[in-house]
This record gives C-alpha cells, structure tokens and sequence, in this order.
C-alpha cells in the first residue's frame, strides 16, 4: 500500500482549511447582512427589535465559530483535540490509535480506556490532506503512545 509516514516535528497542528473557510465566511456574511438589514429594514420594527436581529446574526456566527476552530494539536506531552463544543487533552499513553475510513466525516482516535473520540479538526471530505494528517498523526502515536514497541496495528 504506502509507505510508513516518520512523524512531524513537534509541535503541529491540524486544521481543515475548507471548512474554516466557509464557516468564517459565513459568518461575516450573516454579521453583515443582519447589520444592514437591522438598519434598512421597515419602520414598524423598533429599536429592540433591529438589536434583536444583530445579536441572531451573531448568535449563528458564533455557532459558525465553534465549527470553524476545530483542531489536532500534538505536542510534547501528548494530544488536544478541539472539537466544536468540548476540548480533549490526553497524553501520549492514552492513545492507542488512529483510523480514517473511507467515507467518514473525521478519524476515531482509541483510547487505552475503550473509549473513542473523533477529531473534528482533520476533515475526511479533504481527501488527500486528510489521509496524509491522518498518517502523521499515526506514526506520532506509534513513536509516542502505548502502540510504541508493540506490533504494528496498521492492517491493509
């Protein structure tokens, strides 16, 4: 299939770029165009009301907001995974191991616990960027975590 991937220097970071970029731009879009509208919109809508209509449009640009700052950061003593609501931190022994199936919005991380996390922050729909983060982020595991000295978990 393809070679193993050496790990990055760390620390990195992975972030997708498309949905960043849509999220934010949307959320200017929506700001914006409350703002006008708050100030074109008729005569029988009161002051409350127009104030009303900018904080919807910032209320969704901040929703915007959580999805736009996903992220996998790695560092030294282990991994912050930034999803849209909650932030994970782990160290290095925790995790197990990584996977992105064909098809999936986002890797599962697995954990020494049984449990397991997607990463928001690296996008399946990037194909090729994401396959290739995905990659990096399993070699630092198997240098770092638990998978580290045992057998190779990678099946083709």
């Amino acid at each position: 299939m393809s070679e193993p991937m050496s790990p990055p220097p760390l620390p990195v970071t992975w972030r997708p770029r498309r949905g960043r970029i849509v999220a934010y731009g949307s959320a200017t879009l929506i700001v914006l165009g409350s703002v006008v509208m708050a100030v074109l919109i008729a005569e029988p809508f009161q002051l409350v009301d127009r104030i009303g209509l900018v904080l919807f449009g910032c209320l969704v640009a901040f929703v915007l907001h959580l999805l736009g700052r996903v992220r996998v950061e790695a560092d030294e003593t282990g991994l912050t995974i930034v999803n849209a609501i909650r932030t994970h931190r782990y160290s290095w022994p925790e995790v197990l191991d990584v996977t992105l199936l064909v098809g999936e919005p986002w890797p599962k991380l697995d954990f020494s616990d049984g449990r397991t996390i997607g990463a928001m922050g690296i996008q399946g729909s990037e194909k090729a960027r994401a396959r290739r983060a995905t990659a990096e982020l399993a070699a630092l595991i198997h240098e770092r975590g638990e998978a580290k000295g045992g057998e190779d978990a990678q099946e083709g």
